[in-house]
């Protein structure tokens, strides 16, 4: 059973209705009680990184995800959602994430190493480009396009968290994970077959058909 927290800046209707489509059993809700219940997390998010860290705190379900995390359970996140599962923000002032993986997000410059300007937010489908093919969440996905709309995008010195990547006038960090901690920079939601499809691995992580790993990142020993 998938649960997918709601803290008012996710989207929902989306991500509920694509899980339909696959007859995935799910619920939604802002309890953490409820939540507890759960055997695999999807964590969405449309909005401010900083807006969102404030709800979840004051909700307790910042605490309540790390630990879920920490434990082994099956995390997914989604958009800011995946965003939300590294170190910290630039967006509207320095802001930490759940730090559950390496890196910052960053916003975009609009200005390309030719000195050209591009724009801002970077919005459409582009093309993956997999690092690891093989990892569970992608393991069976064809070469193609996802749809992204975002202004702001990870970066990290750790390229063992990148499991796929976009080109945007930089590298875009696009699929991420580390263990049962899994992120998409897109939405799967609205991103046809190849999205439909790394849902389907999810539910096959969180369900025990497939085999993430362990979550390894340790924001203290690095």
């Amino acid at each position: 059973m998938i649960g997918i927290i709601d803290y008012g800046m996710g989207n929902l209707h989306s991500v509920s209705k694509a899980l339909e489509r696959l007859n995935v059993d799910y619920f939604v809700s802002e309890k953490v009680d409820e939540l507890q219940k759960a055997t695999g997390l999807i964590l969405p998010g449309v909005g401010s990184f900083k807006d969102a860290m404030e709800i979840l705190t004051q909700d307790g379900l910042s605490d309540f995800t790390v630990k879920w995390a920490k434990s082994g359970k099956p995390l997914l996140g989604i958009c800011l959602g995946m965003q939300l599962l590294f170190e910290e923000s630039e967006e509207n002032g320095e802001t930490t994430g759940l730090k559950l993986l390496p890196g910052a997000v960053r916003r975009f410059s609009g200005v390309n190493k030719a000195g050209q300007s591009y724009k801002v937010p970077h919005m459409g489908w582009n093309r993956l480009n997999f690092n690891k093919p093989m990892h569970p969440l992608v393991d069976g996905v064809e070469n193609g396009h996802v749809y992204f709309v975002h202004s702001y995008a990870v970066q990290t010195e750790d390229k063992d968290v990148i499991i796929a990547s976009a080109d945007y006038h930089q590298e875009v960090p696009a699929v991420v994970g580390s263990g049962n901690v899994m992120g998409t920079q897109f939405h799967p939601e609205k991103s046809s077959a190849i999205g439909m499809k790394m849902l389907e691995n999810f539910t096959a992580v969180v369900e025990g058909r497939k085999q993430a790993g362990e979550y390894v990142y340790n924001l203290s020993s690095h």
